[in-house]
């Protein structure tokens, strides 16, 4: 088989790689340049492409850099500002897997005559009783199953995702021993494209930001009493949950409990008030045929969440009990046991 491997200069894929070799796949490298700042770091920096470079020479396999700056700067960083000036909570990661690792690369894919493109995700892409599904990883510290819960069952269909079954140390005891320059380098952490500009005097988010839209300062209105409690520099960069950066210090018991950007302000309550029966979520995404209401599952809304008890409804879902209000913007992915089965965008 044929298999284009994407390549981000980091441990996971670089075994991916090496894996799909030594198992006699036709494997070429390619490393997608996604970021065009002018910062080298974060994402598609020099030294990841070396890495990845470096890899594939290793192994003894092609390796390419394809420019798809223009599709991320519209598909994932457009969104992001877009959202933020919104006074929802995005999550340019999921979209980055959506538009970017698993759409633009497939079609380039496709072109260029690949049977599948592989990736170094930990979830685990299964055919069972006729029919594709996406599964948790094996190592549950690990898994990134949530953010790939927005894909088809037609995509995974071309995706092969070698590192699903290892846990994360045999991930990098195998690039130890096949001496890959990967073996110990560390897991990004970051927003990558807000981290190519961190490291630079008034970096950050509110910088990156700041350059794109208009930033307000807000005030800050208790949920209960309505008195105002004090401002927040940026009404765009709260969110839903939040407890830092508030009126009060870190003694307060109060968290963000709804940001209004057009009003310029943002109502902070006790805990109790985050909690809520159930979500709606749009653009909804099925891996395979769509649910009925009223299947059961659990479902997570961060990329390591604690999975929570619910059922489907025509809008979204409805929590078993009360649970932490998800922020706007923010995925909510679906499972039944290890399977996910479908996703959506908190409203």
């Amino acid at each position: 088989m044929r298999v284009l491997v994407a390549m981000s200069g980091g441990v996971d894929s670089s075994v991916a790689a090496a894996l799909l070799h030594d198992a006699g796949h036709e494997v070429v490298g390619a490393t997608m340049k996604l970021w065009g700042g002018p910062s080298d770091s974060g994402c598609c920096s020099v030294a990841d492409v070396r890495d990845a470079r470096s890899v594939a020479d290793r192994i003894g396999v092609d390796h390419h850099v394809f420019n798809f700056t223009e599709e991320f700067s519209a598909g994932v960083v457009a969104p992001y500002v877009a959202d933020h000036a919104a006074g929802r909570t995005p999550n340019p990661c999921v979209e980055c897997n959506r538009r970017l690792k698993f759409s633009a690369l497939l079609d380039r894919a496709d072109r260029l005559g690949f049977d599948a493109i592989a990736t170094g995700h930990h979830a685990r892409v299964e055919r069972r009783a006729g029919r594709w599904s996406l599964r948790r990883g094996a190592d549950t510290a690990k898994d990134q199953s949530y953010v790939l819960s927005v894909l088809t069952a037609a995509e995974l269909s071309r995706v092969l995702l070698p590192v699903g079954d290892l846990t994360k140390a045999k991930v990098r005891s195998l690039a130890a021993t096949w001496g890959l320059v990967t073996a110990a380098k560390p897991d990004s952490q970051d927003v990558c494209f807000v981290a190519a500009r961190s490291s630079a005097p008034g970096g950050g988010r509110a910088a990156f930001l700041g350059s794109r839209i208009a930033l307000h300062p807000g005030r800050v209105v208790d949920a209960t009493s309505g008195d105002e409690l004090g401002s927040v520099e940026a009404v765009e960069l709260v969110t839903v949950g939040q407890r830092r950066g508030l009126p009060g210090g870190a003694a307060s018991r109060r968290y963000v409990v709804g940001v209004d950007v057009a009003a310029r302000s943002v109502v902070v309550g006790e805990p109790d008030l985050l909690l809520c029966d159930e979500v709606t979520l749009e653009s909804r995404t099925w891996v395979g045929d769509e649910l009925p209401v009223g299947t059961a599952c659990t479902v997570q809304a961060s990329a390591h969440g604690r999975p929570v008890p619910a059922s489907l409804t025509a809008t979204g879902v409805r929590f078993g009990e009360r649970a932490r209000r998800v922020a706007p913007g923010q995925l909510v992915a679906c499972y039944r046991g290890d399977e996910v089965v479908g996703s959506g965008v908190a409203c």
